[in-house]
């Protein structure tokens, strides 16, 4: 009678070790393709003392860094519904994420080699972008990342790959109904330059993939 209880004690035993199947139940892992609402894209441009730019809206082109002629300094955006149809379940969890964007000039002093880009998960309410946008403090970032490495002159008429898996679990960890980006020149010591990303152009708009269980 023991054997037998104890040969039905391990069948158990085995079985609900094969039920766990070591994390084989987990479903399969979901990729889909969001591209920018080109509506809301836009650049705000500053020039000192105090006037702000706003450009918004089908525009061909946003502009990110400082130009190294004029001075003057652009914070490009970019917004992505995730919500709706091939949009990212509330419940989501994220693997992994990238922005796609397309480089079409490059403006950079003759003595640098590239221009460092920094990234900004950021909140702004669409349809109108505001001048207090571009202020950090105003509207200070939920999480940031770097293009790395930094946008080259090689990088012209080119696609350029970005990790912002950080940026998307915490625009998902809030609950954000848009991953919305501020594009800019680095901190710290840089030469000034500035960036031109496609915007609407087929196959060169800003496209994210999100990669989710």
């Amino acid at each position: 009678m023991k054997k037998i209880l104890l040969a039905t004690v391990l069948m158990s035993l085995v079985l609900a070790m094969s039920g766990c199947g070591g994390g084989n139940n987990q479903p399969p892992a979901v990729e889909t393709q969001i591209l920018s609402s080109a509506a809301f894209d836009g650049d705000i441009r500053f020039d000192a003392p105090n006037v702000f730019t706003v450009t918004q809206g089908n525009v061909a082109s946003v502009f990110a860094g400082i130009d190294p002629v004029t001075g003057s300094e652009f914070r490009a955006f970019l917004d992505f519904p995730l919500t709706g149809a091939g949009g990212i379940p509330g419940n989501a969890i994220i693997n992994w994420a990238t922005l796609d964007i397309f480089i079409d000039s490059i403006s950079i002093q003759s003595v640098a080699n590239s221009i460092p880009i920094r990234i900004e998960l950021v909140s702004f309410t669409p349809p109108t972008l505001l001048a207090s946008d571009f202020d950090r403090i105003i509207q200070p970032p939920l999480a940031f990342t770097t293009i790395n490495p930094p946008i080259a002159r090689s990088d012209v008429l080119r696609h350029v790959t970005v990790d912002v898996t950080s940026l998307m679990v915490e625009a998902q960890r809030r609950g954000l109904a848009n991953f919305q980006v501020r594009i800019l020149e680095d901190d710290g010591f840089v030469y000034p330059g500035l960036i031109e990303i496609d915007d609407t152009t087929i196959n060169r708009a800003p496209l994210l993939t999100v990669n989710y269980f």
